[in-house]
């Protein structure tokens, strides 16, 4: 790495450490809207339970979920992305 690569990312670790000591606010933000569980549920067709189990995640976190008190995070997301498209999809692999 060359010395001018290398000054600009001393320079971008020290903004990012400003960042997080909140001395700077940051040049861009990025806002995830979460996704309408509920309507993707409704959309399969499905009760909580059936659609909790379908997804193997608990009622209780299918519920926080749908009244916003939680959000989904990593493979959670992504399978309700899937869901979201093709909720048969998901029953015929998961199911099985």
């Amino acid at each position: 790495m060359n010395e001018k690569d290398f000054a600009l990312l001393v320079e971008s670790i020290q903004e990012g450490g400003k960042i997080l000591r909140k001395e700077k606010k940051p040049a861009r933000t990025f806002i995830f809207s979460p996704p309408d569980i509920r309507n993707i549920r409704k959309n399969a067709k499905a009760t909580q339970v059936e659609f909790a189990s379908m997804i193997g995640v608990s009622v209780a976190t299918l519920r926080n979920w749908e009244q916003g008190r939680r959000t989904p995070e990593g493979p959670a997301l992504a399978l309700l992305k899937v869901a979201s498209v093709d909720p048969q999809y998901i029953k015929n692999i998961l199911n099985q």
